[in-house]
């Protein structure tokens, strides 16, 4: 399901999955709303730059509908990455998502031998990310209390994480 790199024939299949207020609503404000034709193409070409590569194309029928990638932190967090993604609306419920969050997850452990955590924050109304990643192996590690502020709604954040070594479902 996770293809791999992002390709610039993608453009047109992600601005119209990525074009939804339901998805926009559970990623952070950096994903843009309305998602249009040259975010698309802006993203693409900021993903196929990256080296090495962490952000994916979800692709069915070799059609990009989603997008999951991590992000690798410095520092003393050096040995932490933060993990998001979304799915188009249309394939939801059907285990894409966690068999993608499984295979990233891996990939990431594989590829960086330092890795030894991988998280995820999704906002505390977002039952449907926490699902997926409840089935991926990854563990709810607590709540931050009003972290955040979405469609000028302050919520909190439940952190969910894996540890190197750590069993991964699908």
């Amino acid at each position: 399901n996770a293809r791999g790199t992002w390709r610039p024939s993608d453009a047109s299949s992600l601005a119209r999955h990525a074009n939804d207020r339901g998805i926009w609503l559970n990623l952070r404000d950096r994903f843009p709303h309305p998602y249009t034709l040259a975010d698309a193409h802006a993203f693409i070409t900021m993903a196929t730059a990256m080296s090495p590569a962490t952000f994916f194309a979800i692709a069915i029928d070799d059609e990009a509908v989603g997008g999951i990638g991590y992000t690798l932190h410095g520092d003393v967090e050096r040995i932490s990455a933060e993990i998001g993604y979304w799915l188009g609306t249309a394939f939801w419920g059907r285990g894409i998502m966690t068999s993608a969050l499984v295979e990233v997850t891996r990939h990431a452990f594989e590829r960086h031998e330092d890795l030894r955590r991988i998280y995820a924050v999704p906002y505390a109304w977002s039952d449907a990310s926490m699902r997926v990643l409840q089935k991926a192996g990854y563990r709810l590690e607590g709540r931050m209390r009003q972290s955040v502020i979405k469609d000028g709604k302050v919520t909190d954040q439940l952190m969910y994480a894996i540890l190197r070594g750590e069993c991964l479902f699908e």
